[in-house]
Parts: structure tokens; C-alpha cells; sequence
């Protein structure tokens, strides 16, 4: 008996089926590795033809796709798509649905992919729903939904969103997508650490003095304001994007490569986390806004939404205690860069001349997640023809060219692939999200109180305001800049 495999998507003909699902799932098939029985289904309330609805993607494909667009491809891989009108509110329009893909299906192995492109507000609703239908039942093979974030505004409705999936579906079933976590980069952060042995035995309080994580954006909320003003930077980045980014820095060695082993490890860096109480919050945070903002339309009068957040955590475990862990996020900054820099602590003694009040530059690992996909390392070197001045250099790696331009596949692509293979490893599980949560409402409640620390204003094209400079500046550091800059940060 053989497979045969079905991608449904809900909310099929909203942007991100046609900036980001089809044009992965073509350069999936460009590779050869979809599955040899496919089909891609799309459900919406827009009215589409099946023809009408692979035009409608076929630009983003032609648009987006890493694979060179062919047409003779494109036909091919078009043919496994149809388009049904639908709302997911409407258990009939799903009960018939489901008859239609277990017509299709007959009698092989029917493993199905729902996909969730639909607003958060629907995901409780969607997924009771199909668990009504008798859609999500395992009987003849698997059925996985993948639900794209915000999982949850504040810790309350993220343990709703799980009671309410759990009712439903089993953990196992349940893909929790973060696309930060499908770059190459980030994938490469295990790689790094863990095969190989040069930089694991340092990678502690013993040598490194501070680790800074910056997700630094140059657009404004443009037309997302509305939304943009009751979420702010928190809920949009730090909660998710910049804390799993955190957590693969910090995770200690997994037993193996299985998903559960890893999620377990990023699990326990987020219970080892010190919470910044509300009272706390003005010596540990530091909260923003571009001076623009509030002119822009859909944004409240007087909002005090921040637009821009560092914070200081400290992560209370052997190999961490003492160890500052610095995180930022903003709109409208100077550049778009996703980084990773781990500062080495100096040389207990430098016997080298060196002019009074001066020292060495510390070591210096920097991950580039994005744009300029590498690492690079800096140390010290003698500057020739002179007694003992030295240097900042560095070796460097950079994907491109390493790998090749079309080397790095869409976050997506990986992603995607991973839930049809069942590779939860970059997925988030519940106790994850949860977790993470009771780190950032006890933040935003603070903010919200008399211990709130100012919103400081910031000009767009800058790097935020100046009291985040203040938070880092310990020992002459301050917020480095090195992908794709100058080293040595402002």
C-alpha cells in the first residue's frame, strides 16, 4: 500500500501562501523531495478557480522561489493544486472537505498537513473544529497542524491556546513554526557548538563575560500599525524570535539529535532563567519608540506601545551563573541584522607594553543570522615593525562564499519539509511557550506599573535610544555591530 501525502492551508489566498508556502514547497519540488504522491490544497473564503488560485501563487513563485521559475516545472508542480472556497468556521464546509481529500486518498495511507495561515484569533476555534470533523484522527495515517505565531499574547492565553489544542490533538501533532528558526544559521548554532571540540570547553562562565543578541529591523510598522499597537516589540520579537535564540546559545549538549532531546535542553534554559521582577524592571530594561511612531495611521493617541527593548537576563545554572545575556529588538533602526556576539573576558594579565588605561580588545564570536549569513572571530595580533602595539583581526567564515549564493534555502523550505518528514526539532512544544511567557508578562506588567522605566524616544535610522547604551556599559563594552559593519559596535 502506498502514501500519499496532503498539505491543506487554511487561509490560502492571504499573503503568506504566496510570498512563503508555495514558492518553498516548489523549490521543495524543484529538489525532488515532496513525497511521489502529493497535493497541495487550498481553503479560503476568497472566490478562486483551481486555475484562478495557481496564477494567483505562480507570481510568487516566479517572485520568490529560490529555483530558477520553469515553466514546464511549474505545470508539473501546478497540477497537484486545487482550491476549494470554504470557512473554517463552518463544520459542514470542513466535514465535506475531508470527503474530498479521502476520495483522492482511496484506500493508501493518508498522512495530511494542515497548515494555519489564518489569523490567531481563529486557531481555537479551527483546530476544534477539525477535531469535530474527524479530521484529525490517526487511523490511517498521521495528521500534523502547524500553527504560526504569536502563540498566545501573555502566559494566560498561551496555556488557553494549549489546553484548547491539547482537547484536540496530541503534542506530537502539533508544529509550533517560528521561520527563525529555519535559517541556516541558527540550525548552525548546534553544529558549531557541538561537533566541534575547540570552542564547548570555553563555552561557559570561566571565559565568556557577556553574550549580546541584537534583531534589528530598518522598516517602521508601516501597514501593520493597528495590529503593531496592541502587540509591541516584546510580544512581536523578544518573546519568540530573540528567546529561541537564547536558548540555542545557552542550551547544554543534547543526549542526541531527536527532537525531544534538544526541545528538552531549550526547556530547561528557559526554567533556569532569573525573571526580572516588576519591580525591577527600570534597572534591567530599557524601553523605546522612534519619534515617528504615533504619527503613523491606526496607531492610538499618545500610544506608549514601545517600538524598541533591550533587557538583561541572567540564567541561574552552573555553566552561566554571572554571566550577563544582553537582547535587543526595534523598528526603524540603522540597520537590518540578526546577531549573535559572545564576548571572551580578557587576559587576567597582559605582560605586554601597552599605553597607561589601556587593554586589549577581549575575543570576540559572532554569529550572523542575517544578511550577511557567517561567523567570525576576532583576536589579538602584533601590528609588524613595531615593539608590541597589537590588533583587533579576525578569521571569518561566510556561507556565500563557501556554499554558493543559492546555497541558503528560504526558512520555510526547511521547515516544511521537516513537518512532512515529523521533525519537531525546530519546532517550539508547549512547555516552551509557556515557560518563555513567565519570563515577559512579569516585564510587560512591570511596565505597565509605577516601576515602569521612561519611554525613551529614538530617531529613525539610529540604533535606539541611548539608554540602552547605559544597560551594557560595564568594563568599557558596548552594543556590538558586526555583521555587516565595522567591528566595534557605535
Amino acid at each position: 500500500m502506498s502514501e500519499k501525502y496532503t498539505i491543506v492551508i487554511f487561509g490560502a489566498s492571504g499573503d503568506l501562501t504566496r510570498r512563503k508556502l508555495a514558492p518553498s514547497l516548489y523549490d521543495l519540488f524543484r529538489k525532488g523531495r515532496m513525497p511521489e504522491k502529493w497535493r497541495i490544497v487550498g481553503l479560503a473564503r476568497s472566490e478562486f478557480s483551481d486555475d484562478a488560485f495557481r496564477e494567483h501563487i505562480e507570481e510568487g513563485v516566479k517572485e520568490f522561489a529560490k529555483a530558477k521559475y520553469d515553466g514546464k516545472k511549474w505545470r508539473e508542480f501546478a497540477s497537484n493544486i486545487t482550491y476549494l472556497k470554504g470557512d473554517i468556521n463552518n463544520l459542514e464546509q470542513l466535514t465535506a472537505l475531508d470527503k474530498s481529500l479521502a476520495e483522492w486518498e482511496g484506500d493508501d495511507t493518508a498522512n495530511r498537513i494542515y497548515y494555519l495561515s489564518i489569523a490567531p484569533s481563529l486557531y481555537e476555534n479551527t483546530i476544534a473544529n477539525l477535531g469535530k470533523a474527524g479530521m484529525v484522527h490517526e487511523g490511517n495515517g498521521w495528521r500534523r497542524v502547524v500553527i504560526e505565531k504569536p502563540f498566545g499574547h501573555d502566559l494566560v492565553s498561551a496555556r488557553q491556546l494549549n489546553a484548547a489544542a491539547h482537547q484536540v490533538l496530541a503534542e506530537s501533532q502539533i508544529y509550533r513554526i517560528d521561520h527563525y528558526l529555519g535559517k541556516e544559521t541558527v540550525q548552525n548554532l548546534l553544529v558549531f557548538r557541538f561537533a566541534n571540540s575547540l570552542y564547548e570547553p570555553v563555552w561557559n562562565r570561566n571565559y565568556i563575560d557577556h553574550v549580546q543578541i541584537t534583531a534589528a529591523e530598518t522598516v517602521d510598522v508601516g501597514h501593520r500599525a493597528s495590529f503593531y499597537d496592541g502587540v509591541g516589540v516584546m510580544r512581536d520579537m523578544i518573546q519568540n524570535h530573540v528567546m529561541q535564540l537564547l536558548s540555542l546559545v545557552a542550551a547544554e549538549p543534547p543526549a542526541s539529535f531527536h527532537a525531544e532531546a534538544i526541545r528538552n535542553e531549550k526547556a530547561k534554559v528557559f526554567s533556569a532563567i532569573r525573571p526580572i521582577r516588576p519591580e525591577d524592571v527600570a534597572k534591567c530594561t530599557v524601553r523605546g519608540q522612534y519619534r515617528k511612531y504615533r504619527d503613523t495611521e491606526g496607531v492610538a493617541p499618545g500610544s506608549n506601545t514601545p517600538t524598541y527593548a533591550a533587557l538583561r537576563f541572567f540564567i541561574d545554572n552552573w555553566r552561566w551563573q554571572g554571566v550577563p545575556f544582553y537582547m535587543r529588538s526595534g523598528k526603524a533602526l540603522a540597520a537590518k541584522v540578526t546577531e549573535i556576539t559572545i564576548f571572551f573576558k580578557r587576559p587576567p594579565h597582559v605582560m605586554f607594553p601597552m599605553p597607561e588605561g589601556t587593554e586589549p580588545a577581549p575575543n570576540r564570536l559572532s554569529i550572523c543570522i542575517q544578511p550577511d549569513e557567517g561567523i567570525s572571530f576576532s583576536f589579538q595580533a602584533k601590528v609588524p615593525d613595531t615593539a608590541a602595539e597589537m590588533r583587533d583581526v579576525e578569521m571569518s567564515f561566510n556561507y556565500e562564499e563557501s556554499f554558493g549564493a543559492l546555497s541558503i534555502p528560504e526558512a520555510y523550505e526547511r521547515l516544511l519539509l521537516d513537518v512532512i518528514k515529523g521533525d519537531a526539532s525546530l519546532f517550539t512544544r508547549s512547555d516552551a511557550i509557556e515557560l518563555s511567557w513567565e519570563l515577559i508578562d512579569p516585564i510587560l506588567t512591570g511596565w505597565d506599573s509605577k516601576y515602569a522605566p521612561p519611554l525613551n524616544f529614538y530617531e529613525s535610522g539610529s540604533w535606539g535610544p541611548p539608554e540602552a547604551d547605559q544597560l551594557i556599559a560595564h568594563n568599557g563594552y558596548k552594543w556590538s555591530h558586526c555583521c555587516g559593519h565595522e567591528p566595534g559596535g557605535d
